[in-house]
């Protein structure tokens, strides 16, 4: 949290989904050597960090509630992921992940397009949301980002966006 003349200012976020965003969704993806970055996705978070976001990634992650994968292979590739940022000096601030699956879990609060992990992020660092920037490939990521009141929510497609988007 940042103080301006003894105020405690709330933080903008850069919310990213993961797979589609940040590496190329190929389903599924839970391991080291299928996990493709999207061109663009470095230069994209080091410039929204310089200009003072924070960046957390927000993601569905029903391959866990399907059994294709476990938790802790999600832990493991996520750990690679943000090493991999921050050997290019940029730092994600967080990941929230939702591991269920209505037809394996039932109902919860945190799979988009519910907003619960947006807005469990929103407590956990005091974030302003309304001037936060939410980028999903899919309408459940831009309808969470809307329900939690995010300012700007993008949608993408085709992994090859992030040249279009400024700060």
């Amino acid at each position: 949290m940042k103080r301006q003349k003894g105020i405690l200012m709330k933080n903008r976020v850069l919310f990213l989904d993961r797979d589609g965003v940040i590496n190329i969704d190929k389903g599924y993806v839970h391991k080291i050597e299928d996990f493709e970055f999207i061109d663009g996705i470095f230069e994209l978070c080091k410039e929204y960090q310089e200009k003072g976001y924070l960046i957390i990634v927000i993601t569905n992650q029903a391959g866990i509630a399907r059994g294709y994968y476990t938790e802790e292979d999600f832990k493991k590739l996520t750990d690679w992921m943000l090493n991999e940022f921050r050997k290019r000096d940029v730092i994600i601030t967080d990941v929230f992940y939702c591991p269920h699956h209505p037809e394996f879990t039932g109902e919860c609060e945190c799979r988009k397009p519910k907003p619960g992990m947006i807005l469990e992020a929103a407590k956990k660092y005091n974030i302003d949301l309304e001037n936060s920037v939410l980028i999903g490939d899919k309408i459940t990521d831009i309808i969470a980002g809307e329900q939690a009141k995010i300012g700007m929510c993008i949608l993408v497609q085709n992994n090859k966006f992030m040249k279009y988007i400024n700060v």
